[in-house]
C-alpha cells in the first residue's frame, strides 16, 4: 500500500506543487565586506584556447576588488601552478 500511495503522490501535479520543503529557510543575503587594503581581495581567472601569438595561447587575469585594477599576463596553457605563482608575483605587484 505504501508503494501505491508513493507512486500516486509522485505522479500527482498538485501534490508535487503543494509539497512542504524539507530544507531550512535561507537567511537574508549579506553583502561582502569592503576591502581596506589594496591587493588583499583578488579574483584570478584564465582565458584559454586563444590563437597562438609569440608562443602564448592563454591569459592570466588578476583583478583587485578595492582599486578595480586588472592585470593581464600572457601565458601558455601548459604553465604549471608554480609557474603561474611566479608570473603572479612578478607581474601583479601593487604600485
Amino acid at each position: 500500500m505504501w508503494g501505491d500511495v508513493g507512486r500516486y503522490v509522485e505522479g500527482c501535479d498538485l501534490c508535487q506543487r503543494m509539497k512542504n520543503s524539507t530544507e531550512p529557510l535561507v537567511g537574508k543575503l549579506m553583502t561582502n565586506e569592503v576591502p581596506k587594503k589594496l591587493w588583499t581581495h583578488l579574483t584570478v581567472d584564465f582565458i584559454t584556447r586563444l590563437i597562438l601569438v609569440a608562443r602564448k595561447d592563454a591569459i592570466l587575469v588578476v583583478y583587485d576588488r578595492l582599486s578595480k585594477m586588472t592585470h593581464f599576463v600572457a601565458i601558455t596553457e601548459e604553465t604549471s601552478a608554480e609557474g603561474t605563482a611566479r608570473l603572479f608575483r612578478d607581474n601583479c605587484k601593487s604600485k
